[in-house]
């Protein structure tokens, strides 16, 4: 039995339930459903529209519905579109006819969106605390990093020294702005919907600006048609989930990179590492590689939903049924792939004696000599000639490079003191640069942002 046979002189097609239903997945939605419903069962009783006695029915009844849910005892009907016809039909069985007016004035159109934010506004704080798990791990392994360094890239190529400390610091701040983002989409996330009925509202006497704040929203809705066709906050926070699985991605990256044998920058421990069925001896970066994948999945989730927004006219239409899945899926992999790649970065063994070697090769300080040019008043310009024609010669010649520095007039023995291994790394002094002093204050930066974003993410409801 559906909520809208009224109209209809037969029962739906089997074919048009087994397309249309909604349930198998929005299920999720249970605990906001019933929240969302306490609340208007306590509006209605404001607005005179049920006697305390009734509310008192009607708010045990979805009780009784809470708890036959936690114990796996509830039993969802052949007729049960989504979470919301399940919930009302059982509400009714056990309520009788009171169980008949908890959708007085509601819309299954203003109730789903009020769930959606509500898992929104939950969810997303709770992916930003494991963003921040994930920051704490990449401050602790950068403050033991202490003085080890490793090649910097560019191209994948090496190009200058840095400390291990500002690498790994690297993803700790784009992290942040994850954060950010992830607080940013809560915030506009939390704004009730609720008393926007199916489009237009409601010809009786409902307070919905009360039951926001019963809810524990920030704000009420503006405009009935706006709040139930309403899901940017559903693109944005696919977004600022798509773009933590993005970074991910990329930690996953290096760590695939650093982990080969021609890098060997790090090794895995085994409980962060998988092996081969054929190959007794590999050892596979799995949760790297898995987070480089999922990244991909999120992209396409959120092109996904922009794809069905684009063409939609005001209000409600059913295309907006697909918004749930694409988002409970980017939750539940981006939260996974946080808890995953924290344990990989913690357990994980930095090879550093390696990462210097592969850092200490002369031509890593070329641009030191540039700028030691600089300083005795060559334009920048000429002097990356004159060291680019160095590293030509000793490429081509094979002869080191130490040697023609040391021969050239306008260089001569003290630059060569700066081709010395673990020398060029020193010399990064200005804000956010490589080199140690710039490191130990962007550590004491880093550490505070952390300490700040804690309760700005423990502060959302």
């Amino acid at each position: 039995m559906t909520l809208w046979q009224g109209r209809f002189g037969v029962a739906p097609a089997d074919a048009l339930m087994a397309f249309t239903v909604s349930l198998p997945f929005d299920a999720r939605l249970a605990a906001d459903d019933l929240a969302g419903s306490r609340a208007h069962v306590r509006g209605l009783a404001r607005a005179g529209l049920l006697t305390a006695e009734e509310e008192g029915v009607l708010l045990a009844a979805l009780g009784r519905v809470e708890e036959e849910l936690a114990e796996g005892i509830f039993a969802f009907a052949p007729g049960d579109e989504d979470i919301h016809t399940a919930v009302e039909r059982r509400v009714t069985e056990i309520a009788g006819a009171t169980g008949a007016k908890l959708h007085t004035g509601r819309s299954r159109n203003d109730q789903v969106a009020t769930d959606v934010r509500l898992f929104v506004r939950r969810e997303l704080g709770q992916v930003a605390e494991q963003v921040l798990a994930l920051q704490r791990v990449l401050l602790a392994r950068a403050k033991a990093a202490r003085d080890a360094y490793l090649p910097g890239y560019t191209h994948l190529q090496r190009a200058q020294p840095v400390l291990l400390a500002h690498h790994l610091l690297a993803h700790g701040w784009a992290l942040a702005r994850d954060v950010d983002r992830l607080l940013d989409a809560r915030r506009r996330a939390d704004v009730s919907p609720l008393g926007a009925g199916a489009l237009a509202g409601s010809s009786l006497p409902l307070d919905p600006e009360a039951v926001a704040a019963d809810l524990g929203f920030a704000a009420c809705f503006d405009n009935s048609l706006d709040a139930v066709s309403d899901r940017d906050f559903v693109a944005e926070a696919l977004f600022a989930l798509t773009l933590v699985a993005v970074h991910l991605s990329r930690l996953g990256e290096e760590l695939v990179l650093w982990s080969s044998e021609e890098f060997g920058f790090v090794r895995l421990d085994d409980a962060y590492a998988t092996g081969s069925s054929m190959l007794p001896q590999k050892k596979n970066p799995d949760v790297a590689e898995l987070a480089r994948g999922k990244a991909g999945r999120l992209v396409g989730h959120l092109a996904g939903l922009l794809t069905t927004l684009k063409g939609l006219p005001l209000a409600y239409n059913r295309d907006l049924q697909e918004d749930k899945e694409p988002l409970f899926d980017a939750v539940d992999q981006v939260g996974r792939a946080l808890v995953a790649m924290s344990g990989m970065v913690e357990t994980a063994t930095f090879d550093v004696e390696r990462m210097q070697a592969a850092a200490d090769s002369p031509y890593g300080a070329a641009v030191d000599l540039v700028e030691l040019l600089v300083t005795r008043g060559i334009p920048f310009r000429e002097a990356h000639g004159v060291v680019g024609g160095l590293v030509h010669d000793a490429l081509e010649r094979h002869v080191p490079l130490a040697e023609l520095v040391a021969a050239h007039p306008d260089l001569g023995d003290d630059a060569v003191a700066l081709l010395e291994p673990g020398v060029a790394v020193t010399r990064r002094t200005t804000r956010g640069g490589a080199g140690p002093a710039a490191v130990a204050e962007q550590l004491r930066r880093f550490k505070a942002r952390l300490d700040a974003d804690e309760p700005r993410v423990a502060g959302g409801a």
